[in-house]
């Protein structure tokens, strides 16, 4: 029996879509650890408890997309679904561009399918359009400066370049991925932060106010006191609509992180940096090298690397989900142990 039969006819698993913090990442994983494993599996009750439930535009996309690369059979895969039944074939690497055609969030697109093409059977290139930087999503500047630098410690070669930003609700960004493919994940443990070497505040404003990103900064000069040097403001003209970004970039000598607040209608600039500057500040006094989002991250490229740990700040709701959903597919075992007064230690296999 080849790898296609053996996903088409591999025994399923059953996911509650409203599990836990209920949201889509837990199809985004299953989907691709479902493209990894060969294991069909069916979600049921997919964002229960969500304003409005079932498949949206960026979930029928990362559906669409992995079925694309893995040959699979769908059903349940429209808009509004609450449903979905998916049963991979074996995955194809190769040039794909995937456009969802509102908004959503590409990066999250991104995330569905790279973990089976960082171990894929040759290269892949990926155009994803769409919003590049959405509230509640990793924005393409912490995929570029923090995730893919971790990832290509463990072995593959992703390497990512941006055309254009894509602000809610309007989106129209485009960015690319090239992947050069590993045999296998090598563990990494990621323990120690190790100094600050550079900071930088970007605020960015497409189609507003300038004095909105100085606002912005104004906070974090105040807050943090970071230099003037450190502040800066970027004016974007050919983003499709309005947006608006603060991203505090932390460089330490073994990890970056980008931490992110988006400007909202009726929210004073004001309160969106002190969103912002709060996260960074919580950062920086824990100590850890890994904040709550790029935990989420790193939860399934190390489950497949079978091993690994890090340091972070106490484990939300999406992360403990997240490693529910990942034990269903591998097996893996997980142990988390406080640290001091604001680390996790969490660890990966044995």
């Amino acid at each position: 029996m080849d790898s296609g039969e053996r996903g088409y006819n591999a025994r399923m698993l059953t996911i509650d879509g409203s599990h836990g913090e209920g949201g889509g990442q837990i199809l985004r994983t299953a989907l691709g650890l479902s493209l990894v494993t060969g294991r069909a599996f069916r979600i049921e009750r997919i964002r229960a408890a969500r304003k409005k439930p079932g498949l949206m535009r960026q979930h029928l996309t990362a559906v669409q997309a992995a079925a694309q690369i893995g040959r699979a059979k769908i059903t349940g895969a429209a808009l509004g679904s609450p449903e979905l039944t998916f049963w991979p074939g074996p995955v194809r690497a190769g040039d794909y561009r995937f456009a969802i055609g509102t908004a959503g969030s590409t990066t999250l697109v991104l995330q569905t399918i790279l973990p089976a093409l960082l171990t894929a059977d040759g290269p892949s290139t990926l155009r994803l359009e769409g919003g590049t930087h959405n509230p509640h999503c990793p924005p393409y500047d912490f995929i570029e400066k923090t995730f893919v630098p971790v990832i290509n410690r463990m072995g593959p070669r992703v390497s990512t370049s941006l055309e254009r930003r894509g602000f809610y609700p309007a989106g129209g960004g485009k960015f690319s991925v090239t992947i050069e493919p590993a045999r296998a994940l090598q563990p990494i443990d990621l323990l120690e932060r190790g100094a600050v070497q550079r900071r930088l505040a970007r605020a960015i404003v497409s189609n507003l106010p300038r004095s909105i990103a100085e606002r912005e900064l104004g906070v974090v000069h105040e807050r943090l006191g970071w230099k003037r040097d450190e502040l800066a403001v970027e004016e974007m003209t050919d983003a499709l609509g309005p947006g608006n970004v603060l991203m505090l970039e932390i460089e330490s000598e073994h990890v970056t992180e980008v931490l992110t607040a988006f400007g909202e209608r009726g929210v004073p600039a004001e309160t969106v940096a002190n969103r912002a500057v709060s996260a960074a500040e919580e950062y920086l006094a824990a100590g850890v090298p890994v904040d709550g989002h790029l935990a989420d991250q790193l939860l399934l490229p190390l489950a497949l690397a079978s091993h690994g740990s890090f340091l972070t700040l106490a484990p939300s709701l999406h992360t403990r989900t997240n490693i529910d959903v990942i034990r269903k597919f591998l097996g893996v075992e997980f142990t988390s142990e406080q640290v001091g007064e604001s680390g996790w230690h969490i660890r990966v296999g044995g």
